[in-house]
């Protein structure tokens, strides 16, 4: 068995994700409400944060969390751009999530050692994404071309593939998501109900998160 120090990034993240199996994606307008709704899922056990880089201000909210939440992995998302790429690395992120398939975008993020997570939806999108280099490949938005059983349905072809849903995850399904073969979930709204957030009520936040890992513990490497 490969030690830590002998892994590639890719396989680092890909371990991570067995040990977590979710990922808070924040996308906010203002960025102390995103350090306070990072801090919240992470006292809820969640280790994985993504700020998306159309969040006001996403690096400085990325460079603060490094900092205040050292035992996190924080990276980004709805990377469009290869300006937005060097940006979103130059503000020091630990993995980037892309909403499609770009191969100039994937060989950046190769070439910088970062895990990249190209968005995709059909068969032919997954397999471009993974032979092109991708840590995973998140299918997004899962529900709209039918959600766990899509999952499920892909694991027969693509099973060497791991695959990150999101787009229709939820705290009563993201289990069933890992069942059908899913490495891991990607979760959004449900974790941040607007009422909390707008009553800055961070500890409903958090009991979010402790249910959501309570529920997905049992498939944790």
């Amino acid at each position: 068995m490969e030690s830590d120090k002998e892994l590639t990034p890719s396989q680092s993240w890909r371990k991570l994700l067995t040990e977590n199996r979710a990922i808070a994606v924040i996308r906010t307008n203002n960025i102390e409400q995103g350090i306070n709704m990072a801090k919240a899922v992470a006292s809820g056990g969640m280790n994985i944060i993504e700020i998306t880089w159309n969040s006001h201000k996403p690096g400085d909210i990325i460079q603060q969390l490094k900092q205040e939440l050292p035992h996190c992995l924080v990276g980004t998302g709805t990377i469009l751009t290869l300006e937005e790429l060097e940006n979103a690395i130059a503000a020091g992120i630990q993995f980037c999530f892309t909403p499609h398939v770009n191969q100039t975008l994937i060989k950046t993020a190769i070439n910088h050692h970062i895990p990249i997570i190209p968005g995709a939806l059909s068969p032919t999108e997954i397999v471009t994404a993974w032979q092109a280099g991708a840590s995973c490949v998140k299918v997004f938005p899962v529900q709209a071309i039918g959600g766990i059983g899509y999952i499920k349905g892909l694991q027969g072809p693509l099973g060497s593939i791991p695959l990150i849903p999101t787009g229709g995850v939820t705290l009563d399904n993201a289990s069933y998501f890992i069942e059908a073969g899913a490495i891991a979930v990607g979760l959004s709204s449900q974790l941040f109900p607007y009422h909390a957030l707008e009553r800055q009520n961070w500890d409903i936040i958090t009991k979010q998160a402790q249910v959501l890992m309570q529920r997905l513990s049992a498939f944790n490497q």
